[in-house]
């Protein structure tokens, strides 16, 4: 009778693994925007970014209207968005003084990014969120980013 019930639950822990194996996905770290399916080529063409610009950033909504302004202000010492040594453009990221180069992406259901060679949407990017000839609006797709930095608004000097 022991070993009969012993057995019982050999099979059952079996079949409760077995059943959780069927269950789980192969989601890891890369899961999200990144792997949401094939993104194709971004919206936004690099040339809109290469320039001067006042920036200054937001953490609510209704900020924004001050932001743009505090955004235009900052044209007295503008950052420079240049063209890459490839095809992206020249920009710093977060947490670090060196500029890189940054290339767009396309991701899922028309959705822009900015970032490194990488799936669009991983974490080190930055979503386009709009994107005109004389404003582009900007946020980190790293949670702990975003809440540090808020929502960039970049305005074209000189426009």
């Amino acid at each position: 009778m022991l070993r009969r019930r012993a057995a019982t639950g050999a099979c059952l822990f079996g079949a409760a693994l077995l059943l959780a194996g069927c269950g789980s996905t192969s989601e890891g770290p890369g899961s999200g925007v990144a792997a949401a399916g094939a993104a194709g080529p971004a919206t936004i063409p690099r040339e809109r970014l290469i320039g001067r610009w006042g920036i200054a950033s937001f953490h609510t909504e209704k900020d924004r209207k001050r932001t743009e302004a505090q955004a235009k202000a900052g044209c007295s010492q503008p950052y420079t968005i240049s063209k890459g040594p490839t095809d992206g453009v020249m920009m710093h990221v977060a947490d670090d003084p060196k500029p890189y180069e940054l290339r767009l992406k396309g991701g899922p259901g028309g959705r822009n990014f900015l970032g490194f060679e990488a799936p669009a949407g991983d974490p080190q990017d930055r979503e386009i969120l709009s994107a005109t000839d004389t404003m582009l609006t900007m946020r980190f797709v790293d949670p702990d980013a975003n809440r540090r930095y808020g929502t960039f608004v970049y305005v074209r000097c000189g426009a």
